[in-house]
């Protein structure tokens, strides 16, 4: 089979592989779709942490084909997600229930062989049912929605709060559908391209800015004198973090969802936060929200029928990296 190595930066291989033999617990993938992140740009780059060599792709979903003799409450032809992240399940933070924190956590398309590939040996303990109504391209988001929730979960919004996003890429899109959601009553987009604005609006941004020609502190000021309750940075960048923390009023929220590089650093001054009484809160991958999310696709709360993806062969994974590097499109994604 077809698969997409990364081997050491600035080296992702298309070879041919050998699958090997299922594990009583494991079952084979059909891959019909599968997601391009921002992690899989950084582990490229050499920005970001990985095991290699190994297969990316860790936004992904498929067909059972095969299954271990072990495997139970699944079926050959079953359409499902995979959730990548693998807890030990033993260690300090497994042990309180923090398993996204797990001392010992590996990935499918990280550390193990993933998604980029026609074929994928998965865990069964890892895979969620879809049902068939439910299309390959909107299937490769249940991994991506299931952290948002976790980052909305962790943000604490209330009804009736005030939500500034800070990036107009699928998380922010779908951190502001997910704010609406869960009560927000008047949310900000800041996003320097038109297109990714005009998405925003369409999915109920109250205000979208462009911080390539307006102020961003002054034009939020004229509709929220005091800050928001709640800023979301999703960009990944050091000056949006930094410009998350000026966004929040006193007694605000701060959350760090966006990844910046490793070894970025921004000016934070502890008297503001002190003064401001801000919350700054981090948000890590997905504990246990891979279900919330399938059901927030399936119900159509979160809408991802209406991004503007691009789909792109196995062998055009290169390419499909690129429009993701430069913003050529909202979505890459791998159909092998």
């Amino acid at each position: 089979m077809k698969a997409a190595q990364y081997r050491s930066p600035g080296h992702l291989d298309l070879i041919a592989a050998q699958l090997r033999p299922l594990r009583e617990d494991e079952v084979l993938l059909d891959v019909e779709a599968c997601g391009i992140c921002g992690t899989d740009l950084h582990i490229v780059e050499g920005t970001s942490r990985s095991t290699p060599p190994v297969v990316l792709g860790h936004e992904y979903a498929g067909t059972i084909v095969e299954m271990g003799k072990g495997v139970q409450g699944h079926m050959v032809g079953e359409h499902v997600a995979v959730d990548p992240n693998i807890a030990c399940g033993e260690c300090f933070y497994c042990r309180r229930g923090l398993v996204h924190l797990c001392s010992a956590l590996r990935a499918l398309g990280v550390d193990i062989d993933g998604g980029m590939a026609e074929y994928c040996i998965v865990p069964a303990r890892q895979l969620y049912a879809l049902g068939k109504e439910m299309s390959p391209e909107v299937s490769a988001f249940v991994e991506p929605l299931s952290c948002a929730v976790h980052g909305i979960d962790k943000a604490g919004i209330r009804h009736g709060d005030s939500v500034v996003i800070l990036g107009g890429g699928p998380i922010g899109q779908m951190m502001l559908q997910l704010a609406r959601c869960g009560g927000a009553a008047f949310t900000v987009l800041v996003e320097p391209l038109r297109e990714k604005r005009e998405l925003g609006e369409k999915l109920g941004a109250s205000l979208t800015i462009d911080p390539t020609s307006a102020d961003v502190a002054e034009a939020m000021h004229t509709v929220l004198p005091e800050g928001a309750d709640v800023v979301i940075e999703c960009a990944g960048l050091t000056a949006t973090a930094a410009l998350a923390v000026g966004l929040a009023r006193r007694g605000g929220t701060v959350e760090f969802f966006g990844v910046c590089p490793i070894g970025a650093a921004i000016l934070l001054e502890p008297n503001s936060v002190y003064f401001k009484e801000l919350t700054i809160v981090g948000s890590y991958v997905n504990p246990h929200t891979f279900s919330r999310a399938i059901a927030l696709l399936r119900s159509g709360s979160v809408r991802v029928e209406d991004f503007p993806i691009t789909r792109f062969p196995l062998d055009g994974v290169h390419e499909a990296l690129r429009y993701h590097r430069e913003g050529l499109t909202l979505k890459s994604i791998i159909i092998p």
